[in-house]
C-alpha cells in the first residue's frame, strides 16, 4: 500500500482520494472479491466502486457503505470525540473551587456576648 508515513495535511484532496481509492481497492483484492460482488454487498453500483477505485470522488454515503461490506468500519474509530474541557474552563472552575472552600467561620454566640474585657 505504499509509505505507512504520508503527511496527509500535504497532500491534495484529489490525492487523499486517489489513497482511499487504493485502500479499497488493495481490501477488496486481499479479501478475493470482485468489483461486482462487493458492489452487491455494498448496495451500490459498480460504477461507483470503479470511481473510488480510480481515483474519482464518491458521496460519502457510499463509502461508508463501502467500508461496512469491506468489514472496515473500525477505520470510523479515529473520528470518535472526547468530551474535554478547555484549560480555560478549568482555570473558572477551579477558581470557583477555591472561593467556595475560603469562608467565614461563624461566631458561637458565646463570642459575641462575652468580648473579654
Amino acid at each position: 500500500m505504499g509509505k505507512a508515513n504520508n503527511d496527509y495535511a500535504q497532500m491534495s484532496d484529489r490525492a487523499i482520494i486517489a489513497h482511499i481509492g487504493r485502500f479499497v481497492k488493495h481490501t477488496r483484492i486481499k479479501q478475493n472479491k470482485t468489483q461486482v460482488q462487493l458492489a452487491e454487498m455494498a448496495g451500490i453500483n459498480r460504477w461507483t466502486l470503479s470511481q473510488i477505485e480510480n481515483g474519482e470522488s464518491i458521496t460519502l454515503s457510499s463509502l461508508i457503505q463501502i467500508l461496512r461490506a469491506l468489514d472496515c468500519l473500525y477505520l470510523i474509530e479515529a473520528f470518535n470525540v472526547t468530551e474535554e474541557i478547555s484549560p480555560l474552563e478549568y482555570a473558572k472552575l477551579k477558581k470557583q473551587k477555591t472561593k467556595s472552600r475560603v469562608r467565614n467561620k461563624p461566631l458561637d454566640k458565646k463570642d459575641k456576648e462575652d468580648i473579654g474585657w
